[in-house]
């Protein structure tokens, strides 16, 4: 869908750490600030089981998950909006992604520096969020006097759009975020080309030690209580353990997982809220030759999923001939699905259910 999702905190939180076992992309890992200075980009396939259990049944040549693109983005410190560190270069590059993933540092290590000198979540969101927020403020402030020049030629729209303008530029004042304000679509669309860095979604990741795997320490329930009045979600890693877990076998992983008493590396988790966070879901296609996921927006029609696999599957559909994964997982074969009445002709109004199994008919 050419979405994705920017690992952002403090120097020294873990977010390469993160990144490394999410990607396996090589991103420098170091004890200093700034040692990622330009964004590496990792493509993350989606942990999904459904995909396996899917491929069991049709024993396709092949199975495809789909991904998730996210960008490692160094550390923000404080001042960033003014310059400081690598400042606005940083800045610039979390306008470009769609998303947020905000590491938290919730682990005490007296080998591992803090740039702040002390490990205190709560005060690490603030400066993060401070930083976003000015950032944010200088953007309206530049468009606001841009667009009160034009007020006094009675440009359309104008007044209209000044006063949301001054609405957000009010919040922010306030220490609010954008996403957290009840803007109507037209309001979001006035603000949409400003790219401001508070109105993207948050998901925060606490990164932990591993005796906090099965219980939450008194950081990570700050963490949680923030997230909860914000109305964003928390996921818990131990980037230590997640690392360590992506240099063994599958089959080392599993003994190491049964070890530490989880069912699934914790990455799996972040992946899924990432992915949820971003409003995608999934449907598939399912053949002999292969099995595959596909990304889409929540409430995609049948013709644009179509178009996600080939333009010319939208330009030209027809129909879809479709069914749901849990009917497969019921019956086990397409044939019983299709005997049970169960495979349905959908058109050009359908909209796409998480979990459809597709094929598509069209026009060349």
């Amino acid at each position: 869908m050419g979405l994705s999702c920017g690992i952002v905190g403090l120097p020294n939180v873990g977010k390469s750490t993160i990144f490394n076992a999410l990607s396996n992309a090589g991103a420098q890992v170091a004890n200093y600030p700034f040692c990622t200075i330009d964004p590496n980009v990792g493509i993350v396939p989606v942990p999904d089981p459904r995909l396996k259990h899917i491929s069991d049944i049709i024993q396709p040549d092949k199975m495809t998950p789909n991904t998730l693109e996210v960008l490692d983005i160094a550390g923000l410190v404080k001042g960033a909006s003014q310059g400081e560190g690598l400042g606005n270069k940083f800045l610039s590059h979390i306008r470009q992604v769609d998303a947020i993933l905000h590491v938290v540092r919730c682990f005490e290590d007296p080998d591992v520096a803090h740039v702040a000198g002390s490990v205190d979540p709560l005060r690490d969101i603030e400066i993060i969020h401070t930083e976003l927020a000015l950032a944010d403020l200088e953007t309206l402030n530049k468009r606001i006097d841009k667009s009160e020049k034009l007020a006094k030629t009675g440009g359309k729209g104008i007044k209209e759009e000044l006063e949301v303008l001054k609405a957000v530029q009010e919040a922010l004042n306030q220490g609010k975020r954008v996403r957290n304000l009840k803007l109507t679509e037209t309001q979001k669309g006035i603000l949409k080309d400003l790219c401001l860095l508070t109105m993207k979604s948050v998901l925060y990741i606490a990164n932990i030690t591993e005796d906090e795997l099965h219980k939450d320490s008194a950081h990570v329930l700050s963490v949680k209580e923030h997230a909860r009045l914000e109305g964003a979600e928390v996921v818990k890693i131990c980037g230590k353990v997640e690392a360590e877990l992506m240099a063994l076998s599958e089959e080392e992983r599993e003994e190491f997982l049964k070890e530490l008493g989880i069912l699934e590396p914790g990455l799996h988790q972040l992946i899924r809220a990432a992915y949820h966070l971003l409003n995608l879901r999934t449907f598939f296609t399912a053949g002999k030759q292969e099995v595959r996921a596909w990304t889409i927006l929540a409430g995609m029609k049948a013709p644009q999923a179509a178009g996600v696999i080939h333009s010319d599957f939208e330009k030209g559909f027809i129909r879809a001939e479709t069914y749901h994964y849990d009917d497969l997982m019921k019956y086990k074969t397409e044939a019983e699905i299709k005997a049970r009445g169960l495979l349905r002709l959908e058109g050009k109004e359908y909209e796409v259910k998480d979990g459809d199994i597709f094929y598509f008919r069209f026009n060349v």
